[in-house]
């Protein structure tokens, strides 16, 4: 049988990318539109904090229900 393809230390790393990439992408959006709507770099600057601090939670929410969920989906099997 084939093994996994990633490593426990390459996987978590993977994980990191993607939790970080994802709360820069709303940070980024929330400047972005506060930019295109004529925002002054003040505003932009506050909307991409407000965008890091909003990205923060909803990483934060969605791995908890992850866990949940693959706590719940995988009851009865064995890896």
């Amino acid at each position: 049988m084939v093994g996994p393809s990633m490593s426990d230390e390459e996987r978590a790393a993977a994980s990191t990318h993607l939790k970080v990439g994802f709360v820069l992408l709303v940070a980024v959006s929330g400047a972005l539109v506060a930019f295109q709507s004529g925002g002054t770099p003040t505003l932009v600057g506050g909307a991409f904090l407000v965008g890091l601090f909003v990205g923060l939670l909803l990483i934060f929410f969605l791995v908890r229900w992850w866990a949940d969920f693959v706590a719940t989906t995988n009851r009865g099997r064995s890896r």
